[in-house]
């Protein structure tokens, strides 16, 4: 995910470039010398220690990846994709591993630019983005029947945003599990700050394989992270077995949709820059998905793409798909929150370059954010095509009666 800056902020900046252009040579030199000195005291400022507990503290880093190390991990990890059409990563054994290294290296630069919520959801007519993204975080408790004195599992939790309005919604605890250790400590922080740490836990694991006993939980869910398992039946199968029977599954999924052409180039093409930038080992489409829950034993409850189930879900008719005219159109399309104006991009870059040759953070994490900018594109073309969407929602149940697969 690219970094975003508030609608207000880029909108402003907009205005200013503007006046800027209709400036003499030595005026834009004499404002350029002044802002960037601004720009350096408020990175100072923002940057100035290492105590990530302050909401306020920006500090970029390499997650569970010690500095030094950054930039050959991220070098090893872009290597570990094919450079075939559709190959995804190469070696499917290394995966897991993979994906911890990829969230420790965006870990950071996610939550300065995304919030707590790693997660896309449509926008909500008259709702800000956060009440958007509540909303669609809410809908799992109320799929999964949760009350309060029950237990839920967060699979893929991440920093923990869609975990603590699930409790917080529903009274019901929440235990999240996620591959890399400095999400695992991120989550804990904000849900003591935050109030919900006697409704939530978080253990680090491999969904695949996880440390909990059979018929556990009341309840699972998994917001866009199922799609990193080397194989959808693993840790589905790992769900089935730790959900008591009778209890529901929830997955909003990464898949390809009908619209999908295996045999178009420029499809595939964005599918794998969509994998490569996101730490895929492949795309699944919609139908295979469907069928690995059902592989393992669950019921199909309902099968749904949240990105066009609603009239409000996509661009409003007559706005174009470069964004033209979206300040009299506004858009609700889940991917209209990654586009960028020219000015927001110039920024973003110039605050990560500066960051970057101040050595105020570890080698690498420029590279990083990089590649978060250019998947963003790549995205936005998968929702404008209609051959990608990160939000199928798949309800399963787990029979009452369920046998042990």
């Amino acid at each position: 995910m690219a970094v975003a800056l508030p609608k207000a902020v880029t909108g402003a900046y907009e205005r200013l470039a503007g006046e800027f252009d209709k400036l003499s040579t030595t005026q834009k030199y004499a404002v350029g010398i002044a802002g960037g000195v601004t720009s350096l005291y408020l990175l100072a400022k923002v940057l100035k220690g290492s105590d990530r507990d302050k909401p306020t503290t920006l500090q970029l880093s390499g997650g569970s990846i010690e500095a030094s190390k950054v930039k050959t991990e991220f070098d090893a990890y872009a290597d570990s994709y094919g450079k075939n059409a559709g190959e995804g990563i190469t070696d499917r054994s290394k995966t897991v591993h993979l994906v911890d290294v990829f969230y420790s290296l965006v870990t950071d630069i996610y939550e300065w630019g995304w919030g707590q919520s790693f997660h896309f959801s449509p926008k909500l007519p008259n709702k800000d983005l956060r009440a958007s993204e509540a909303a669609h975080e809410a809908r799992i408790a109320a799929l999964l029947r949760l009350q309060p004195g029950q237990k839920a599992l967060d699979c893929g939790c991440g920093v923990g945003g869609p975990m603590r309005t699930v409790a917080a919604v529903s009274g019901a605890h929440v235990t999240g599990i996620t591959i890399n250790q400095y999400q695992v400590d991120r989550a804990k922080t904000h849900n003591a700050r935050q109030g919900l740490a006697p409704l939530t836990d978080v253990v680090r694991g491999d969904f695949t394989n996880m440390p909990f006993k059979e018929n556990t939980f009341d309840g699972a869910y998994a917001i866009e992270a199922t799609c990193h398992a080397p194989k959808l039946e693993q840790v589905y199968g790992e769900i089935y077995r730790v959900l008591k029977p009778g209890s529901y599954f929830v997955s909003y999924e990464w898949v390809s949709t009908k619209d999908f052409d295996a045999n178009n180039a420029e499809h595939v093409k964005i599918m794998d820059e969509i994998n490569f930038g996101n730490g895929l080992p492949e795309m699944r489409t919609w139908k295979e998905a469907e069928d690995a829950g059902k592989g393992v034993g669950f019921e199909l409850v309902m099968s749904l793409d949240l990105a066009t189930a609603s009239v409000v879900a996509g661009p409003w008719e007559g706005e174009s798909s470069t964004g033209a005219g979206a300040g009299s159109s506004p858009s609700t399309a889940w991917y209209e929150r990654l586009r960028m104006g020219k000015y927001t991009h110039a920024i973003n870059h110039g605050i990560v370059s500066t960051v970057d040759a101040l050595g105020l953070a570890p080698k690498g994490l420029k590279e990083v954010h990089h590649m978060l900018v250019e998947v963003a594109k790549s995205l936005i073309q998968g929702g404008e095509s209609g051959i990608f969407t990160p939000m199928h929602l798949l309800l399963f149940r787990k029979p009452a009666a369920a046998n042990k697969k």
